[in-house]
């Protein structure tokens, strides 16, 4: 059987020393998409875009300190305790989600803090960039060949030829359109729902979707940490397990409380 051939380089443009690589075009591209859409709910909801001109940085910041810490001590804390100074290296690669999804909710905090905002409704609006900034970071990661999936003889099975040639689950495809989906399902949602049942559901819904589509995907990735366990779960897994949990109880209060008496 013959399958697709993934060859690209993951360096789009070399300018002398700099590089523009296609994770970093989509990582920071994502974010400016991100914005459109919550420039969107803005005028939607009837709120003043202006304080937005800061938000992208509070959110590249708070992503890349948190994904970068995550990856670091999750997924080879031998490693970077012994060379801490790699851990500033954040260009070589190596960003964990669940780390961070962790920043940007404690750099969104800061951000609701400063400009006097509702950080429950920030939080909620926020879920649904956050959706397509984790499907792009996962077509980054195509790009790059890396994240890579079991061996499979499926048709659709892909051959990273820049690793080996052998045919695998493109698992970063399957995530970044599950993520997309979730896109889908928050924003067709957001639009028919009052703003005080939005700011309850989405974060749960959020939650929920995307780290059981991880902790599911994670079932044809190979191996991503560099240690073993003598739990049957990754350690993606795990560390999905407590935002299911979180995304579970959240829309169980939501729904409990859809009726009670709301300040925004």
């Amino acid at each position: 059987m013959e399958h697709f051939i993934w060859d690209i380089n993951p360096t789009l443009l070399t300018l002398g020393p700099l590089q523009l690589r296609w994770y970093g075009l989509l990582f920071v591209g994502s974010f400016f998409l991100g914005l459109m859409i919550l420039q969107w709910i803005y005028k939607r909801e009837g709120q003043n875009p202006d304080e937005l001109d800061n938000f992208l940085i509070y959110m590249l910041i708070g992503t890349v300190i948190g994904a970068r810490l995550m990856h670091c001590f999750a997924y080879e804390p031998e490693f970077y305790l012994s060379h801490p100074l790699e851990i500033f290296k954040v260009w070589k690669g190596g960003l964990a989600s669940h780390g961070g999804l962790i920043g940007v909710v404690t750099a969104l905090y800061f951000f609701a803090k400063r400009y006097h905002r509702s950080f429950w409704w920030l939080l909620s609006r926020l879920t649904m960039p956050g959706a397509l900034t984790a499907a792009f970071v996962r077509f980054g990661n195509f790009f790059n060949s890396e994240i890579l999936g079991l061996p499979s003889n499926e048709p659709w099975a892909i051959i990273f030829s820049r690793v080996d040639m052998i045919p695998r689950h493109p698992v970063q495809l399957y995530e970044a359109f599950s993520y997309l989906i979730l896109l889908f399902i928050l924003v067709s949602l957001y639009k028919k729902i009052s703003s005080t049942m939005a700011t309850k559901l989405l974060p749960g819904i959020f939650l929920t979707y995307m780290f059981t589509a991880r902790f599911l995907l994670e079932y044809t990735k190979t191996r991503q940490a560099d240690y073993s366990t003598s739990l049957p779960f990754t350690t993606g897994q795990m560390l999905s397990i407590p935002f299911i949990l979180l995304g579970l109880v959240w829309l169980l209060w939501a729904f409990k409380s859809l009726n009670a008496p709301h300040k925004e």
